[in-house]
């Protein structure tokens, strides 16, 4: 059986959260559709234009819904209300829901975090209710959080693996181990 995830864009998202996930799901095999919650080209935070896989209203099941972060697109995220019953359903239904970032702060508007461990970019912590950690990836059932930029790739592999993926030769393919060797 196929996987699929879809990662949500909205106008300011950060751009390598969003593409180092679809690339790394892509590499998996793993069906990775960018969807706009706007228009078919939606501009990242750093300017770049990406032309989304699928609109909003062409939207199905999911194993993952994929939510990343910059501003302004994490509060776009977060206003839309949506965005907010697609997490909440796809919460409600035992699948995945993951966000990068800023991105837990629409996790919170949906209400999915009270109680759980979670992570976020630095200065989040006050804003969100889950159990707080600094890990660059926090795994809390089907729930997925990571930090920022940085811990796109490790955030992404999170996923594979969740999905029942072998994220250990992307690893090493994509040479992980020259990051992270001692």
């Amino acid at each position: 059986m196929s996987r699929r995830a879809v990662i949500l864009l909205a106008e300011g998202f950060e751009e390598i959260e969003a593409l180092t996930v679809v690339d790394v799901l892509r590499r998996a095999g793993i069906a990775a559709e960018m969807m706009s919650v706007s228009g078919w080209t939606v501009t990242g935070s750093h300017g770049i234009q990406v032309h989304a896989d699928t609109l909003w209203q062409e939207q199905g099941e999911y194993d993952a819904v994929v939510l990343p972060g910059g501003l302004p697109g994490a509060e776009n995220l977060r206003d839309d209300p949506r965005v907010l019953e697609l997490v909440r359903r796809q919460w409600d239904s035992g699948r995945y829901v993951a966000a990068i970032c800023a991105a837990p702060i629409a996790l919170e508007a949906a209400g999915i975090l009270k109680g759980r461990k979670i992570t976020s970019y630095p200065g989040y912590e006050e804003a969100l209710s889950g159990d707080y950690h600094t890990d660059p990836v926090v795994v809390d059932g089907k729930l997925i959080t990571s930090r920022g930029p940085a811990t796109a790739l490790p955030f992404a592999y999170a996923l594979v693996e969740a999905l029942g993926g072998d994220a250990a030769p992307l690893r090493q393919g994509m040479l992980w181990n020259l990051v992270t060797a001692p």
